[in-house]
């Protein structure tokens, strides 16, 4: 688990995005090529397209959850049901981690009026330095590897 903890890390600081990273540390296990895990979690990066909503770390936790317990009889309302909870567990911890499931909160820009822009940051040292994205990939990367631990 550490391993692929410290891969979604490594991949942020590449420059991927926050749920990309997710992803991709555990995207081999379900059989998704390097390209079709970047493309699949592309728009959930910077709180889903840049918009500072629900993390996008967790989005890729959220997706990694529906590749592991995800639904596809659209009548299995058990399976449908399993699922769900399995994300709003995953929800639950994340938050208790690290205060909240929102984008705007973790970056500190509660109560600030939150401008959206498609364009996304040059990652510089001071890209860094400024935002807890990086423990944010590492929290969901982590949430996620327990799950796959006490769930065998």
């Amino acid at each position: 688990m550490e391993e692929r903890i410290e891969k979604a890390v490594s991949l942020f600081k590449e420059g991927y995005n926050c749920s990309q990273s997710v992803v991709l540390a555990y995207a081999d296990m379900y059989g998704f090529t390097k390209d079709q895990s970047l493309r699949m979690a592309s728009s959930f990066g910077a709180g889903i397209g840049r918009m500072r909503e629900t993390c996008g770390a967790a989005c890729g936790m959220f997706l990694l959850a529906g590749l592991e317990t995800g639904s596809i009889d659209p009548k299995d309302n058990t399976a449908k049901s399993n699922n769900y909870k399995v994300v709003q567990d995953m929800a639950a911890e994340f938050k208790l981690r690290n205060g909240s499931l929102i984008c705007g909160d973790l970056l500190g820009l509660n109560g600030k009026k939150i401008v959206i822009s498609s364009t996304a940051e040059e990652r510089t040292p001071e890209y860094y330095k400024k935002r807890p994205c990086v423990k944010m990939v590492e929290e969901a990367a982590r949430i996620f590897g327990e799950y796959l631990k006490d769930s065998k």
